[in-house]
């Protein structure tokens, strides 16, 4: 049963190497798509289920006994993870049939949709911190064809920068990993809690721990976001969507997995630095949020305010605050994928992304126009709708920790996100149409796909209370990881 471990990294694998050979024919392409993110949503949602009655699920490839060789772990973390990512992933492959193109689709778009897919899963699932390297790469490695897909100035452009900044942290995580394994000898998650803990997290391992957090929090976006909102704006909305939801949430996640397994003997050290680095985050990101005035700029610095804001979560380390990184993390991957899309329809339908060429809206799309002012509601923590239950998690956890002034920049962060999502429904929805031609588009497919998204957001806000079941059984596991070294190391 635990080989089903590997089926979320193995469908999309597949489906990535049977596109290759089928670059012409667009409809069986999706067609085939289709089908590869439903067997993956469902076979997560199976592991969840297995997980959630049983226990932590590990799969030793090629039958090495552990410490040795590659493991896959699948706690109710990691599964969580994944399941969201699927279900987000799924949505922004149907939104992509209606707004990606033609041209972008016959050169390998869907290929490259499913290999970042790959990276994305396996980097949730892996315990082994070299292997959560290969994984980061086959992600970047097709971020950089995506994002670059197209071949426009600003893409070539902002690619080069966004390859650039991916190299060095890149370099930087093998020898993070090289003067690890020098230091303690091990390479898996695992073992590698155990045998710091038996060393003392000091000297060494303190300035290894701190180069593994500057290479996460540049994937994350967490301080060292500067390359982030150029870009994450310049390819096609869909690409947007896909980076805004997913890879942030990749970085954030190694963090997590990375300071509350490995690095947890010196937290003086570690979390107030991630503490500092969450504040700075989102203060920085919430000016970037409201001094803009184009679209794409806004949605990414809100992303960028959303990193500092779980980075926070996890600084306080509470029962509480872990929960709701959980909680806060699986609403967030959901809204921002939603906010992308519905970002995205707004700017087709305008046919500008400059808030001051927009206007009127309301009247001709009023469900597109509502839909934007729920998920502003949702994003900002309004009961009983999902960002809620997370931010009242943390807070309070945060407040417990005695984190009054990170509490407050958090609180104040939000209603930052509240100004400027309500200045784009204002500008984009009310006042007068503009003075030119509109675009004739047909929004109905990608509303469609928005709508049943919007659907989750407020039915996960509702049924708090049941996912709050499997959230608390995973923050059980990062408050506590004793559940998890024995799941890998016993024999």
């Amino acid at each position: 049963m635990n080989n089903l471990l590997v089926l979320p990294i193995l469908i999309p694998l597949c489906t990535a190497v049977i596109l290759i050979l089928f670059k012409e024919q667009i409809r069986l392409q999706r067609g085939i798509s289709v089908v590869s993110g439903i067997l993956t949503i469902l076979s997560t949602a199976l592991l969840v289920t297995r997980v959630h009655s049983d226990g932590i699920m590990t799969l030793q490839m090629g039958g090495w006994v552990p410490p040795y060789g590659i493991v896959f772990v699948g706690d109710m973390f990691a599964l969580l993870m994944v399941m969201m990512a699927s279900i987000v992933s799924f949505a922004i492959l149907l939104y992509s049939f209606s707004s990606i193109g033609e041209q972008r689709e016959r050169y390998y778009y869907y290929t490259f949709f499913h290999f970042l897919l790959v990276g994305v899963y396996g980097s949730f699932l892996t315990g082994d911190i070299f292997n959560l390297f290969v994984f980061f790469e086959v992600m970047l490695i097709s971020s950089y064809a995506l994002i670059s897909l197209g071949g426009t100035k600003l893409q070539l452009r902002e690619t080069a920068k966004y390859l650039l900044i991916n190299i060095v942290s890149s370099t930087l995580f093998v020898a993070a990993v090289a003067y690890l394994y020098a230091a303690v000898g091990t390479l898996n998650m695992a073992h590698l809690s155990q045998r710091i803990a038996e060393a003392g997290q000091g000297g060494i391992l303190n300035v290894i721990a701190v180069l593994f957090l500057i290479v996460f929090s540049l994937k994350a976006g967490l301080f060292l976001f500067y390359w982030l909102p150029g870009s994450y704006g310049a390819p096609p909305s869909a690409i947007r969507a896909l980076f805004g939801a997913l890879l942030t949430k990749v970085g954030l996640y190694a963090i997590i997995r990375t300071f509350t397994l490995m690095f947890v003997n010196d937290t003086s050290l570690t979390h107030s630095l991630i503490a500092w680095m969450a504040a700075a985050t989102m203060i920085l990101g919430s000016i970037g949020a409201v001094a803009y005035k184009d679209i794409p700029r806004i949605l990414n610095y809100n992303v960028i305010i959303s990193v500092g804001f779980v980075a926070f979560g996890l600084a306080a380390g509470t029962g509480d605050s872990l929960n709701g990184v959980i909680f806060y993390l699986l609403h967030d991957m959901l809204a921002k994928g939603l906010l992308f899309i519905l970002g995205g329809l707004i700017i087709s339908a305008a046919g500008t992304d400059r808030l001051s060429g927009m206007g009127g809206m309301i009247k001709k799309y009023p469900l597109l126009g509502w839909m934007f002012f729920i998920l502003t509601l949702a994003l900002v923590g309004i009961p009983p709708l999902s960002g809620f239950a997370g931010k009242l998690l943390i807070i309070r956890g945060a407040l417990d920790a005695g984190m009054l002034t990170l509490s407050l920049i958090g609180l104040g962060s939000s209603f930052m996100v509240l100004y400027s999502l309500i200045k784009m429904f204002r500008l984009a929805f009310w006042g007068n149409e503009p003075q030119r031609e509109l675009p004739a588009v047909n929004l109905k497919r990608a509303s469609a796909v928005a709508a049943a998204l919007l659907v989750l957001v407020i039915a996960m806000g509702i049924g708090a209370d049941a996912l709050y079941a499997y959230v608390a059984q995973a923050g059980e596991v990062l408050a506590s990881p004793a559940e998890y070294i024995q799941a890998i190391l016993k024999e």
